[in-house]
């Protein structure tokens, strides 16, 4: 059984910056890609990142130049470098891998507010 173990939300004023991480546990071989996706209440879940074994990226265009993605496959960990956080980032954001179930972390909690 694979784990997907995320960390790093919280609460952050407008302007602020937070770092995820999701760490991938159990018998893992590699994995393909790994990214964040988010859902605000009453909305749908969307792309935030993506990020390939080879180190290709794709970012939904509301948080290029902001976000930034990066992986360790070692480690099998996945991290998202948060930074000028608005308002509108509130969501929970939820870890993606694409070749092991559970596909789905179990989210964590961003808050944007003053």
């Amino acid at each position: 059984q694979v784990q997907l173990v995320e960390s790093g939300g919280g609460l952050v004023q407008p302007g602020g910056s937070l770092r995820l991480s999701c760490a991938a546990s159990g018998s893992i071989f590699s994995i393909y890609a790994m990214g964040w996706y988010r859902q605000a209440p009453g909305k749908l879940r969307d792309l935030v990142a993506t990020i390939h074994s080879g180190g290709s990226t794709n970012y939904a265009d509301s948080v290029k130049g902001r976000f930034a993605i990066s992986r360790d496959n070692a480690k099998n960990t996945v991290y998202l470098q948060m930074n000028s956080l608005k308002p509108e980032d509130t969501a929970v954001y939820y870890c993606y891998n694409s070749d092991y179930d559970p596909h789905w972390g179990q989210g964590t909690q961003v808050t944007v507010s003053s």
